[in-house]
């Protein structure tokens, strides 16, 4: 019996950060016995907003290299650079032939990265790309005709559009695409160091997110100005900080340590040093052998490319196959 199919995507906009890491990657490696995987690296989705092309081009590499070094392994998963599978941007234009104005009108995304450019004071430019990349979204993922998408539940939205693009699809023309499902995971809430009534994320600076591959000097110190609280216990509700600090020790499978760390917090006498050393220290020892594979497969670069253009090969003959059907059944012509 054939294996259900998985894509998830990532966008190279700098190194994998805890929040990326703990929602999204960790779960990839997990999961790649189980399923038929395809993992995308999604340099056209990071055009949308401001970018230097310099950047791009050396964070799309970095960034294959930093998946691997995570655990996606390449004899199991198929892990490429989106614009090297040509397919996925004409799927797009054919879809957005059958999306509606009103379905992107109403994606939350283009609001929330609108005002986020608007508020940078370096451009006002907004592209009709971020209004857009949803369609190039579901492509992504019908493109392989996907059973399953790994999402948080914050992320079901893109996915509904996705659903509702194959269903109207199937409709207009033959049942072709599969709906595909979202697959729930268990994400960890982390929030910013700095802010914690703000998501972890690049997007805030440096200051709000841990890279995966941060060195020991620098992880202590953002954890060790990381906020908590007053000290003053509000019944026995954790207030944003402390709760995080708690979660990434979770995260990080240190049940001992946090189940110890838990107990003193219930007893009043948790010292908050205690807590940010024991976190710093999770996070070194999970960091420290990921970060020395990257540093590894980084030190060829020509090799990685190479693998990556072997894999995005592979996905570019699948999604082939899949356009083909797509162009027979909307009366495009046959491309010999």
């Amino acid at each position: 019996m054939s294996k259900k199919r998985v894509l998830s995507c990532i966008q190279p906009t700098g190194e994998i950060h805890l929040g990326n890491y703990f929602g999204a990657v960790k779960n990839w490696a997990r999961i790649q016995d189980t399923y038929d995987c395809f993992y995308g690296v999604v340099d056209l989705h990071a055009m949308t907003m401001p970018y230097d092309p310099k950047e791009l081009k050396e964070n799309t590499l970095q960034m294959v290299a930093e998946l691997i070094a995570c655990g996606l392994d390449p004899e199991k998963s198929i892990i490429f650079i989106q614009s090297l599978v040509p397919q996925h941007t004409e799927l797009t234009w054919i879809f957005n032939c059958i999306a509606s104005y009103g379905e992107l009108s109403r994606m939350t995304q283009f609001k929330d990265k609108s005002e986020q450019i608007e508020s940078s004071n370096k451009t006002q430019f907004i592209s009709a790309g971020l209004f857009t990349y949803p369609v190039l979204q579901a492509a992504d993922i019908l493109i392989y005709k996907a059973d399953y998408v790994p999402v948080g539940k914050d992320q079901v939205q893109h996915l509904e559009l996705s659903r509702n693009i194959a269903a109207r699809f199937n409709r207009q023309f033959k049942e072709y695409f599969p709906q595909p499902e979202p697959l729930l995971t268990d994400i960890p809430k982390l929030v910013s160091l700095a802010d914690p009534s703000k998501k972890m994320s690049k997007s805030l600076g440096e200051k709000h997110y841990v890279s995966l591959f941060e060195g020991e000097v620098s992880i202590r110190k953002k954890v060790r100005s990381a906020v908590t609280d007053t000290g003053e216990k509000q019944g026995d509700q954790m207030s944003p900080g402390v709760e995080n600090l708690f979660n990434l020790i979770k995260a990080c499978e240190k049940s001992t340590e946090y189940n110890h760390l838990l107990n003193d917090y219930q007893s009043g006498t948790l010292r908050y040093k205690d807590l940010k050393d024991t976190t710093a220290d999770a996070l070194i020892e999970l960091s420290e052998p990921i970060r020395k594979k990257k540093e590894e497969l980084m030190a060829d670069k020509a090799a990685i490319e190479k693998l990556a253009r072997t894999l995005s090969q592979k996905a570019s003959d699948i999604a082939s196959d899949t356009l083909a059907g797509v162009r027979k059944l909307t009366g495009l012509p046959d491309i010999k």
